[in-house]
């Protein structure tokens, strides 16, 4: 091969890159999006009924309302992914991760053979029925610098299934808060 087809091959590839280089350049320009004022999307809002006042927010029933409608079955298959750091079975170890929840309810915080962090040893109190749904709702808010991983439950009817689950793993379970 002499060096004219050399030059030949040379031309054809950075020809084809100055036309596709060209090509790029020119339908930026035809299809130029405008800039938005504001970086970012818009999202939807749920808006107002016309003419009345703006719906207030349904609250949430009483936790002795929803502990009294509430299945422990439905609770034993929400906790599943809880056994990846806790036992529940009477007289068994605490995890590397998480402490026994065996007789949890009605049991002061801190209290089986665990390494605590700092703030569940100094929290102090019993794990009672309030406690525990709100502890379930949001770990890192009612008890700051827990160990614990979980996000927290918003659903508060999922929450007391899972109380109840909790309240049946003791051998004499703690009475049930009247609604």
């Amino acid at each position: 091969m002499d060096s004219f087809e050399l030059n030949k091959i040379a031309g054809a590839v950075l020809g084809s890159l100055l036309l596709v280089m060209g090509l790029g350049i020119i339908s930026d320009a035809l299809f130029a999006a405008p800039r938005p004022a504001k970086p970012g999307y818009a999202l939807p809002v749920a808006e107002a009924a016309v003419g009345g006042p703006a719906a207030a927010a349904v609250e949430a029933a009483p936790l002795p309302v929803l502990l009294a409608k509430a299945d422990a079955k439905k609770g034993e298959n929400l906790i599943k992914a809880c056994a990846a750091c806790h036992n529940f079975e009477s007289g068994a170890a605490a995890k590397a991760t998480g402490p026994n929840l065996y007789g949890v309810i009605d049991r002061a915080v801190g209290s089986t053979a665990f390494a605590y962090s700092d703030s569940m040893k100094g929290k102090g109190g019993k794990w009672d029925y309030a406690q525990m749904n709100a502890f379930l709702a949001n770990p890192k808010g009612v008890v700051a610098g827990t160990k614990m991983s979980y996000a927290g439950e918003k659903d508060a009817a999922k929450r007391a299934d899972i109380i109840l689950y909790l309240r049946s793993l003791a051998s004499s379970p703690a009475p049930l808060p009247a609604p």
